[in-house]
């Protein structure tokens, strides 16, 4: 079952969470809060785990099939014109071979009973029973591979919005060095150390920073809601995010089964007991059933009673036994091998791509950890730069053109390191996903 009390402590957490923290100052989501909140608002898993009880009441229908029916039965009738009955003219002395027609019974009929049924032995019944049991696991495969894709969204999502959120605050530093560099050369124009055109660069780079600025916050944004979309809260909620992206190195994964595969695998095991239920269908078929009542007979004419009431009951055993029915069940037993051989085949293409992507993410992830560290050491290089060109420009030495390209050096090695840093940590949650660990714990 997945609806169990670990399910249930994260709810009762988000309750907590919303109710105690939020009317108390704006909390930093954490990418795992943003997971357990949508485990239980995202309306699609919402629907997977309806479908799950929905599979449990299907199991559970099989097997009401073994109980017991009864059914009340009510029949009244009135012959307008009596039914006819032929009686043999020897019965009174006639010749042999002729028959008299003659009417029997009552004008007003009425049976009441109790009809009773029970299956002794359904081989049908038993490989539904085992078919319902199989899809049930099939559903809650289902709802663990949507679960599966959320969580996966909902990080890429984050990742995106971290970078964007980063990408922010380095122009908004930028944008200070870049004022400050404005006023620096503001002055110079004044004491006729600098040219008009000098000013103007500036001025340019930093109305180009502000448009990067505003384009970046409405990507946020967009990125923002969409986030709040796949957690499942009103898009109008205001939430923020963690600002420092960690990096850290991570570990090899243990290749588990994949959702894939297990699906894959149930599929089969689903197709097989639909096959051996259409096998066992030319088994004979044994049942119980029986039947108690009255029936009742009336006549309007005096001196009879109206209606007058006689006991009927009986009880039997009915064998049913397939002979022919036109080679159906053989054709459907043909089409069920051809879905097991596809089965077969889809599940090693599976296992065959998935352990090709696995060799990709991990060399993938090997690349970007390297330049994750290269370009951590271009910054303090770029940076180291930058204030001494900061300096020499003060002395004289270096050219406003310096400056400029100094601070785009930085600014370009800055995104950089975010970007491959987030490239990071995507190559690494698709790895874990390739490997079967993608799951939050």
């Amino acid at each position: 079952m997945l609806i169990n009390t670990h399910l249930l402590k994260k709810m009762l957490l988000v309750i907590y969470t919303t109710v105690f923290v939020f009317p108390i100052s704006a909390q930093i989501w954490t990418l795992q809060q943003c997971i357990d909140t949508a485990q239980i608002n995202n309306k699609n898993l919402q629907m997977g785990r309806n479908n799950i009880l929905l599979g449990q009441q299907k199991h559970n229908e099989t097997l009401a099939n073994f109980i017991p029916k009864v059914n009340a039965n009510l029949d009244y009738r009135y012959y307008t014109d009596m039914p006819y009955q032929l009686i043999p003219m020897t019965m009174f002395g006639g010749p042999e071979g002729q028959f008299k027609e003659n009417q029997f019974g009552v004008p007003h009929n009425l049976n009441a009973n109790l009809q009773f049924s029970m299956p002794l032995y359904n081989s049908q019944m038993f490989g539904a029973i085992q078919t319902t049991k199989i899809a049930s696991e099939l559903s809650e495969l289902q709802y663990k591979k949507t679960e599966e894709q959320i969580f996966f969204e909902i990080a890429n999502t984050y990742f995106n919005a971290q970078i964007l959120q980063q990408q922010i605050l380095f122009l908004d530093s930028n944008v200070l060095n870049t004022q400050k560099l404005l006023g620096n050369m503001r002055l110079l124009k004044e004491q006729m150390m600098a040219k008009a055109t000098d000013v103007t660069k500036v001025q340019l780079q930093l109305e180009q920073m502000l448009t990067q600025k505003e384009l970046a916050n409405s990507k946020f944004e967009q990125t923002i809601r969409v986030m709040k979309f796949l957690i499942g809260i009103d898009v109008n909620r205001t939430i923020e995010i963690e600002q420092n992206i960690l990096f850290k190195n991570a570990n090899d994964y243990t290749n588990n089964q994949t959702i894939e595969n297990q699906i894959v695998e149930t599929q089969n095991k689903l197709i097989k007991s639909e096959l051996n239920t259409l096998k066992n269908s030319r088994i004979p078929s044994l049942s119980l059933y029986g039947t108690y009542g009255q029936t009742g007979f009336g006549y309007t004419e005096k001196p009879n009673d109206f209606l007058k009431f006689f006991p009927i009951g009986f009880i039997g055993v009915q064998f049913s036994y397939p002979l022919f029915n036109g080679t159906i069940t053989q054709r459907k037993i043909n089409q069920k091998n051809i879905e097991i051989q596809n089965n077969v085949l889809q599940m090693n293409l599976i296992t065959e791509q998935n352990a090709m992507l696995v060799e990709n993410a991990n060399r993938q992830r090997q690349i970007v950890k390297r330049t994750v560290e290269n370009t951590f050491l271009q910054i303090k290089l770029a940076q180291k730069v930058y204030e001494q060109t900061i300096l020499q420009q003060k002395e004289g030495t270096a050219t406003l053109t310096d400056v400029l390209l100094a601070d785009n050096a930085l600014r370009e090695v800055q995104q950089t390191y975010i970007s491959v840093v987030i490239e990071y940590l995507k190559t690494d949650l698709e790895l874990k996903k390739l490997t079967g660990n993608l799951f939050f714990n």
